[in-house]
C-alpha cells in the first residue's frame, strides 16, 4: 500500500507543478472541473451523515450554476450546487478516503476527477502545501462541526481526451498480503444515453509488469464476450476499455466484467482482476400515474384537513437520485367555487385532503383536479393525471320515529317471536349511509329478552323480537326505550329520537315440570310387587290459574312400574330382573309424565333412574353341553360356568356329579374354581351318554346341568368321531398337514428346476465359437469433428492400418484420381446443374464430406463377412452377395428375403 500512496503523490506533484506552468496561459473557457484532484481535510476520524466537506467547482461554460454529480462511494454525494457532503456515517480507518466524482459538460461527455479526504494530521504522503490552493470551512449549524481544508491541484489534461481512471493490476509479492485493504479496485462509472462519439474511452487497464515485457489486455463476461456480446471492447495494446453504444440503466445498472493481462509467450502476468462499470442515471424517464384518472368521494361536512384520496406516481429512473423523486402538484380546479384553492395535496405522499370549509353536495356534487407529478424534485419532467371527486351527503339530518309509543302484546315462552315494527323518516340522501338508520335498545330489558335489527328490505324499520321466552308469572309487562341512529355519525350535532314500546305478555297454559327433570333410586332387584319405589312430583308454574297436576307412565319398557294418579307415588307392578336385557349398567329407565287439568291439558316429562340392587336369584350352569372323549386314554374336557348374577353371587364355584355318572366320570373344579375339568374314568363302548352335573355358586345356590358325551373308539388326544372333532386335537394334525404340502411343494420346486437346466444344456448356441459379431470392444479414444484440426485422428485408426484390404473414407487411394468439382456459377438459372454435377463427382469422391469421426470405425476382429461400414459410398454402394443371410437363422430370414432372393423376389 505504501509504494501505491507514494504513486499516487507523485502523480500529483507532477500535475500540480505542470499546472502551475498552463494556468497563466489558460485564456479561454474549458468545461470541467476546476480542478484535477479535491482533497478534503478533516479534524475527525468519524464522520456523520450530513456533514459539508466543502465545495466542487465545475463548469460547463454556460450561464448554469447546477449540475447532476455523481460519486463513485455511495458514503459521500455532491449537490447540484457542488457541496460535498457525508450521505451515511463513514469511519476513516486508515485516515483516508479515495473516490471519483463526475459531471457532464453540455455536450454530454463525461467529466471525472479523484477526490481524497484525509483525516488532518493524518500523514498520507500529501505534496507540499505551496502547490495548493487551501480553503477552510466552518459549519456552526451542524451537529457535529468539522474543520474541512479543501486542496484543489489546476487541471493540466487535455479537453479533448477527458480524464478516465486507470485500474492498476494488484501488485504480487509483498503487497499481496495487504491486497484486501489497499487493493480495492473503484467502480467505473459511465453515464446512459451518451451521445458519443462512440467508441467512447472510459477507463484504462494497466500492469506493472509491462515495463519489462509486452502484455495485452482483454475483457471478459456479459457485455463482452458474453451477451449483450461487444458492448465493452478493450485495447490490447494498451488495456484502454471502450464502451461502443449508448448504455440504459433502465435495461442494466451494473456490468460485472473480468480483465486479463496476458504476457507475450509467457501465458497470464496477473490475476484476473474484476471490473465493475455502474450505469450513471439521467433523467430520461417520465413519472407514470397508476391510473390516468382517480376517482373519489369527499362528504359535504367534512372538515378541513379530511383525507381524501391518495394519487400515486413512479419514475422508472434511479430511485437513489433526485431523478426519480417525485413531487405532486394540484395545477387547476374545476369548478373554482366557493374558493379556490379547496384542496390541498402534499407534494410527497400524493394524499389530498380538504384545504377550506364550504363543500355544498346540493350546489357543486362533483369537482375535476387536474394534478402534475415531476421528477427532479418536481423541478423535472412531468406527467398530469385528473382526479374526480363527488361531493357526497352528509348526515346532518337525524332520523325520527313516526310514532312516539307503541304498545303490543305477546304470548309467553316464545322464543323469536315478532314483537314490533318501528317506522322512522330521515331527510338525508335516500339509500345512503347517512339515511340507513341503526336502532339501539338502550332501558327495559336488563335480562337480555329482546332484540332489535334493522330490516333487510327498507333501512328505515326497526324490528324487535324476542330472545328468550317471556315469563308471565315472572313479569307480565315490560317498557323498552329505543333509539335511532344512522349507521355513520351525524355531520354536526343533533338530537337523537326514541320511542317507547310497552310489550304485554300474554299467560298460556304452561306444563307441570318435575324437580328434578331426572330423578335418581336405588332399590333391590327383588323388592316385592306393589312396594313404594319413590315419590316423583311435578309443580305447575302457571300459578294464577291453581290447577290441578296429576301424573301418568309415558314409559316403561318392561311394565315394571305403576304411578298413583294423584301423588305421583310410584309402586312395583311386576318383579324387577336386573339381569333383564332392559336393563343397562344395572339402572332401568322410565318416563313419568305430570298434566294439569285445563280444557286443553299440558303434559310435562320427568325421567326416573332405578339402579337395581344385585341379589343372587340366579344359579349357575354349565355352557358346553355337547362332547367328545376317546374311551382310552381319555383326555379331560375343560367345562366353562356361567352366572347371571354379579360378582358377589357367583365364582368360586363347586360341582358334584349325580346319579349314574359317578361311576364312570369323575368332575372337579380348576385352580381358579370357575371352571370344570371332567374326566372319563371308565373305558366305555362307543355310545352316546348323559353325565348330569350339580354346580353350586359361593352362596349354595345350584342347579343340575345336563352334558351329552360321545365316546368314540380311539386313544388319547385327537380322534375324528363321525362329523365331531374331539375336544383337545386340532393343532397338531393341522401342523402334520401344512408341513406335508410345504413338502410337497418343495419337491415340484426342484423338479421345475431340474428340468429347465436340462433344456438349457441341449440347446444350440446361436453363434459359434469363433464367430465374433457380438463380441464388446472398447474404444477408449474419440475426435472431435470437422473443426478440430489440432486433434490427432491416427489414434481412431488403430486396427486399420494393420488392414490394407479395408476402404477408408478419411484416407484418398493412391489408384484414383481426385475428382472434378465445377465452381459455383455466377448465373442462377445453372445452380440445377451445378449441383447434379457435383452430387455426380461426391458420389466417386470417398473423401467428400461428411467425413466425421464418428464415421471411422476402428477393427472388428476377424470372421465377419461384413466388410467395413466405411466401404459404404454415398449413393451407390456395388453388388454384394446377401446369400448368407440365409445361414444366419430365422432372425435374419426377413433380411435374406429382401436383399438375397434376387430381382424377381424384389418384384
Amino acid at each position: 500500500m505504501g509504494t501505491a500512496r507514494f504513486a499516487v503523490w507523485s502523480f500529483l506533484i507532477v500535475v500540480f507543478q505542470v499546472s502551475a506552468l498552463v494556468i497563466a496561459e489558460e485564456a479561454t473557457c474549458v468545461p470541467g472541473f476546476q480542478s484535477d484532484m479535491l482533497i478534503f481535510k478533516v479534524t475527525r476520524r468519524h464522520l456523520r451523515q450530513g456533514t459539508r466537506l466543502g465545495k466542487v467547482g465545475f463548469t460547463h461554460c454556460t450561464d448554469h450554476t447546477r449540475f447532476l454529480f455523481i460519486s463513485d462511494d455511495s458514503r459521500f454525494m455532491v449537490q447540484t450546487d457542488g457541496t460535498l457532503m457525508v450521505k451515511r456515517d463513514v469511519v476513516l480507518h486508515e485516515g483516508h478516503k479515495h473516490f471519483f466524482i463526475h459531471s457532464w459538460d453540455s455536450q454530454g461527455r463525461r467529466m471525472s476527477a479523484p477526490v481524497t479526504v484525509l483525516r488532518h494530521g493524518h500523514h498520507h504522503g500529501e505534496p507540499h502545501e505551496n502547490h495548493h490552493q487551501n480553503v477552510e470551512h466552518h459549519h456552526g449549524h451542524s451537529n457535529h462541526h468539522h474543520r474541512t481544508e479543501v486542496h484543489s491541484a489546476n487541471k493540466t489534461e487535455d479537453r479533448s481526451n477527458p480524464l478516465v481512471p486507470v485500474l492498476h493490476f494488484p501488485k504480487s509479492g509483498e503487497g499481496m498480503r495487504r491486497r484486501k485493504r489497499d487493493w480495492v479496485i473503484p467502480d467505473i462509472s459511465v453515464a446512459e444515453n451518451n451521445r458519443g462519439p462512440f467508441p467512447q474511452k472510459i477507463s484504462q487497464i494497466r500492469s506493472d509488469k509491462g515495463k519489462q515485457k509486452k502484455i495485452y489486455y482483454s475483457i471478459t463476461g456479459p457485455g463482452a464476450d458474453q451477451p449483450p456480446v461487444g458492448l465493452f471492447i478493450m485495447d490490447r495494446d494498451n488495456g484502454i476499455l471502450y464502451v461502443t453504444q449508448p448504455l440504459d440503466r433502465e435495461k442494466q445498472a451494473r456490468y460485472m466484467l473480468t480483465a486479463h493481462a496476458v504476457a507475450e509467450g509467457t501465458g497470464n502476468a496477473e490475476a484476473p482482476m474484476e471490473i465493475v462499470v455502474n450505469v450513471i442515471d439521467q433523467n430520461d424517464n417520465r413519472p407514470i400515474f397508476a391510473q390516468d384518472t382517480f376517482l373519489g368521494e369527499v362528504p359535504e361536512a367534512s372538515p378541513i384537513d379530511f383525507e381524501v384520496i391518495k394519487v400515486v406516481a413512479t419514475d422508472i429512473d434511479d430511485p437513489t437520485m433526485d431523478n426519480a423523486i417525485i413531487r405532486y402538484r394540484i395545477m387547476s380546479q374545476d369548478p373554482q367555487l366557493p374558493s379556490d384553492p379547496l384542496f390541498l395535496i402534499n407534494s410527497v405522499t400524493g394524499v389530498i385532503r380538504v384545504g377550506a370549509s364550504g363543500l355544498d353536495r346540493e350546489k357543486y356534487p362533483k369537482y375535476t383536479l387536474v394534478v402534475q407529478a415531476g421528477d427532479m424534485v418536481g423541478e423535472g419532467l412531468s406527467t398530469e393525471a385528473k382526479v374526480i371527486l363527488t361531493v357526497t351527503d352528509s348526515n346532518d339530518n337525524a332520523p325520527v320515529f313516526t310514532e312516539t309509543s307503541y304498545e303490543v302484546t305477546v304470548a309467553e315462552n316464545k322464543v323469536g317471536a315478532l314483537v314490533v315494527t318501528m317506522s322512522v323518516t330521515d331527510d338525508d340522501e335516500p339509500q345512503s349511509l347517512a339515511w340507513n338508520a341503526k336502532f339501539k335498545i338502550i332501558a327495559g330489558d336488563p335480562r337480555g329478552l329482546f332484540n332489535i335489527t334493522t330490516s333487510g328490505n327498507n333501512k328505515q324499520e326497526g324490528i324487535i323480537t324476542t330472545v328468550k321466552g317471556l315469563d308471565f308469572e315472572k313479569t307480565s309487562k315490560h317498557t323498552l326505550l329505543v333509539t335511532v341512529e344512522n349507521e355513520v355519525p351525524f355531520a354536526i350535532k343533533l338530537p337523537t329520537s326514541t320511542a317507547t314500546v310497552v310489550v304485554n305478555v300474554q299467560d298460556v297454559n304452561e306444563p307441570p315440570v318435575f324437580d328434578p327433570k331426572e330423578k335418581f333410586v336405588s332399590k333391590p332387584e327383588n323388592l316385592p310387587v306393589d312396594s313404594d319405589v319413590t315419590i316423583y312430583t311435578a309443580s305447575d308454574p302457571d300459578t294464577a290459574r291453581k290447577q290441578k297436576v296429576m301424573y301418568k307412565i309415558i314409559s316403561d319398557p318392561a311394565g315394571w312400574l305403576e304411578v298413583e294418579k294423584d301423588t305421583g307415588e310410584i309402586k312395583v307392578k311386576s318383579a324387577m330382573d336386573r339381569e333383564f336385557h332392559f336393563v343397562k349398567d344395572d339402572k332401568y329407565t322410565a318416563l313419568i309424565g305430570a298434566y294439569d287439568n285445563d280444557n286443553i291439558p299440558a303434559t310435562g316429562t320427568g325421567t326416573l333412574i332405578i339402579k337395581l340392587e344385585d341379589v343372587n336369584d340366579n344359579a349357575p350352569t354349565i355352557e358346553e353341553r355337547d362332547i367328545a372323549v376317546c374311551n382310552k386314554e381319555s383326555v379331560p374336557q375343560l367345562l366353562s360356568v356361567m352366572d347371571k348374577d354379579g360378582p358377589g353371587f357367583a365364582a368360586p364355584y363347586s360341582v358334584s356329579l349325580q346319579g349314574t355318572s359317578k361311576a364312570n366320570w369323575t368332575a372337579r373344579m380348576n385352580s381358579t374354581k370357575t371352571g370344570i375339568i371332567l374326566t372319563l374314568a371308565t373305558a366305555l363302548a362307543p355310545d352316546d351318554y348323559t353325565v348330569v352335573l350339580r354346580v353350586a355358586d359361593n352362596l349354595g345356590l345350584e342347579q343340575d346341568s345336563t352334558v351329552k358325551a360321545k365316546v368314540c373308539a380311539c386313544t388319547g388326544g385327537e380322534v375324528i368321531c363321525g362329523d365331531r372333532v374331539a375336544a383337545g386335537t386340532g393343532l397338531p394334525v393341522i401342523l402334520g398337514i401344512l408341513g406335508g404340502l410345504l413338502l410337497l411343494l418343495l419337491l415340484v420346486l426342484l423338479l421345475l428346476l431340474f428340468v429347465r437346466r436340462r433344456r438349457g444344456e441341449k440347446k444350440e448356441p446361436l453363434l459359434q465359437d469363433d464367430d465374433i459379431r457380438d463380441n464388446i470392444y472398447y474404444y477408449d479414444e474419440e475426435g472431435g469433428g470437422e473443426d478440430d484440426q489440432d486433434y490427432d485422428l491416427s489414434v481412431l485408426h488403430r486396427g486399420l492400418d494393420n488392414r490394407p484390404e479395408v476402404f477408408r473414407n478419411d484416407v484418398v487411394p493412391n489408384f484414383m484420381p481426385a475428382p472434378q468439382y465445377r465452381p459455383r456459377p455466377a448465373n442462377p438459372e445453372e445452380i440445377g446443374n451445378f449441383i447434379d454435377d457435383n452430387l455426380k463427382a461426391a458420389d466417386n469422391d470417398p473423401t467428400a464430406p461428411p467425413y466425421d469421426s464418428l464415421l471411422v470405425f476402428d477393427y472388428e476382429g476377424g470372421g465377419s463377412d461384413a466388410g467395413s461400414l466405411s466401404s459404404l459410398n454415398s449413393s451407390s454402394s456395388g453388388d454384394h452377395d446377401y446369400d448368407c443371410l440365409n445361414e444366419w437363422g430365422p432372425r435374419f430370414k426377413k433380411l435374406a428375403d429382401m436383399y438375397g432372393g434376387g430381382e424377381d423376389d424384389m418384384l
